[in-house]
């Protein structure tokens, strides 16, 4: 009888393990990295080639390897790090799963070069597929250099599955980040395509944020700080004022393992009650030490979950020492050494009398001796892009009388809203602030009057970016914005189509972009938040196709412009909205598939009298 049970040859087994190992080259980077730490490493330095997927490689001055170890770390369930299986549940290093190099080594190219410090010279080997093709000595310095070149190579499917540069650079830059929060005390540095993305420094752990997460976010933190006999927690939380769209600034780290973990989250969310905006997060960078035997790491492939053993414990210290540190911040008084002491009052003079202000009056003022034109009121909201071009009055009074032409546009506008079944003419007036009443042939429109206006600048600003670039206002002052990396890195897939809708940028650095003319739509307070949502859109990925990019921008933008619910709008305001709306090409929802208005009819209403 034939047998159907075989034992996998090696090179398949490890190619099996690297699909659990290895998913894309951030793996490769939080694998080689991790083991630079372990290795007592004092300098890392990463370096990386079209987002991973040509070179992944770590250079590090750590203990370094023998010839011997070298070779045999390269083998399947080979670790420096355990020796029996209680030493699973006792773990304080971070790479410690034997089949990480094996694994990476059967879907790559790999160059490995090592040397230990008493040695006076050190061990290079090449593997190519899982099988080795030289080991020589070489010239090295103290420490270990693995170079990761051709990441599946010999799996096309799973290279073809890979996303686009900027997606996968942005999970290499997010691994990256996270090893250099955990251990502030080692120098990092991060080159991309020969461009220096990240140069860290070794610092204290303040220091640490503020390098990776831009110089603005130092302002930004409050100081957390407890021990029990549970739990130490230290790190620092954002101020509610500066909360974000996205959760990219929230980590977590247990014995400085980052983790992640929706339950502690929600402790931190709690503590903030009734102190953030809607629909945002804080920021966080909180470091808990526990015993390592009151937790279990080995519940995820990836080890990013961790499994407390008094986790409603460790919930109540984490809430109640965020609200201290808030109360701290909210209650604790600041020196303010740009105040103006003129306008303070001294004790002294508390009993000196109350001296009773003059008033003066202009005797020659004559309010009939010059006639002055009342200046025109304001809308209500300045960037209303609905708003189209108003005819201008012509010099010739006559030219008011041309039946002709004025037969001729009345016609154009009844044609339009025939269709739509809007009588331009009617009246119409606002509900709550929020909805857009007008009468209509047959019964009665109710309008979102946001909604109405998210699918306007929509249209508009897609047609900005893929037909008619729009217009720009210079700002008196360039605004500058304070990015990080991973937005720096958005902003440059995105600058093209940016210009586009009106944004006009003079400089951008690593860490920041300035900013000197926006759209006409907008106003110069809303950039921050605009862009905050924007980046918030593509935090977690930017499309690889074009035209889905921009349709995103364009979404985005049009959501964050549009006039809110709760303001109030002038008729002609109101009348401007609805015919905007019915010069659209989808009048009926919005980008996001929501219903913008609601027709009543006379028989719906009688039924309601019935």
């Amino acid at each position: 009888m034939k047998r159907r049970i075989q034992l996998l040859p090696d090179h398949v087994a490890n190619q099996i393990a690297a699909g659990e190992v290895v998913q894309r080259p951030a793996s490769v980077v939080k694998e080689l990295i991790e083991n630079a730490v372990d290795a007592n490493a004092q300098h890392i330095n990463l370096l990386v080639k079209d987002a991973g997927k040509t070179l992944v490689q770590v250079i590090d001055d750590g203990d370094g390897m023998t010839d011997t170890d070298a070779r045999l770390s390269l083998e399947r369930h080979a670790t420096s790090k355990i020796s029996k299986a209680e030493d699973l549940f006792k773990i304080h290093t971070k790479g410690f799963r034997g089949e990480a190099l094996a694994s990476i080594a059967a879907i790559a190219h790999l160059e490995m070069k090592s040397k230990t410090d008493d040695s006076d010279i050190g061990v290079q080997i090449n593997v190519e597929g899982s099988e080795v093709s030289q080991q020589i000595p070489t010239v090295t310095p103290t420490g270990t250099s693995i170079a990761v070149k051709n990441l599946f190579f010999n799996i096309p499917a799973r290279r073809n599955f890979l996303k686009s540069d900027s997606v996968e650079l942005k999970h290499i830059i997010d691994e990256f980040q996270r090893v250099a929060l955990a251990h502030p005390d080692i120098s990092f540095k991060m080159i991309h395509n020969g461009n220096e993305l990240f140069n860290l420094p070794q610092s204290n752990l303040r220091q640490r944020i503020v390098g990776i997460m831009g110089s603005k976010s130092n302002e930004k933190l409050v100081p957390v700080n407890e021990d029990t006999d549970l739990i130490k927690i230290r790190g620092f939380i954002g101020k509610p004022e500066f909360a974000k769209r996205s959760r990219g600034e929230q980590f977590f780290f247990v014995n400085n393992r980052f983790i992640k973990n929706n339950y502690l989250n929600h402790a931190i969310t709690m503590a903030y009650e009734g102190l953030l905006k809607d629909k945002t997060h804080p920021s966080y960078f909180l470091y808990l030490e526990i015993d390592s035997e009151r937790i279990d790491i080995n519940i995820h492939p990836t080890k990013t979950e961790i499994k407390f053993d008094d986790q409603h414990a460790i919930y109540s210290i984490l809430q109640s020492a965020i609200k201290h540190s808030l109360g701290q911040f909210n209650i604790a008084p600041s020196l303010d050494f740009e105040k103006d002491s003129s306008f303070e009052t001294s004790y002294r003079q508390h009993k000196n009398p109350v001296k009773l202000p003059e008033i003066e009056v202009d005797r020659d003022f004559n309010p009939f001796k010059e006639e002055k034109q009342n200046p025109r009121p304001q809308a209500s909201f300045q960037q209303s892009s609905f708003q189209h071009e108003k005819k201008a009055v012509p010099s010739n009074w006559e030219d008011l009388y041309n039946v002709e032409s004025a037969i001729a546009d009345d016609q154009q506008q009844t044609n339009l809203f025939e269709d739509k079944q809007v009588e331009q003419s009617s009246k119409s007036f606002q509900l709550n602030n929020k909805y857009i009443v007008t009468p209509f042939k047959s019964g009665v429109l109710m309008m979102n009057q946001h909604r109405a206006h998210f699918r306007i600048l929509y249209e508009e600003l897609l047609k900005n970016i893929t037909e008619q670039p729009a217009a720009s206002q210079q700002l008196l002052f360039p605004l500058e914005l304070s990015l990080n990396v991973h937005s720096i890195e958005i902003f440059k897939e995105l600058k093209e189509s940016l210009e586009n809708t009106g944004f006009s940028f003079t400089k951008m650095t690593n860490q920041s972009v300035v900013i000197n003319g926006i759209p006409d739509m907008i106003q110069e307070s809303q950039v921050d938040q605009i862009i905050d949502e924007l980046f918030s859109e593509f935090e977690n990925e930017i499309p690889e196709t074009g035209f889905e990019s921009n349709t995103i921008l364009a979404k985005s933008l049009a959501k964050n412009m549009a006039i809110k619910n709760g303001i109030s709008l002038k008729e002609d305001e109101q009348q401007q909205l609805i015919n905007s709306l019915f010069y659209c090409k989808d009048y009926l929802q919005t980008p996001d598939d929501k219903q913008i208005f609601i027709n009543l009819s006379v028989d719906d209403i009688d039924k309601k009298f019935a």
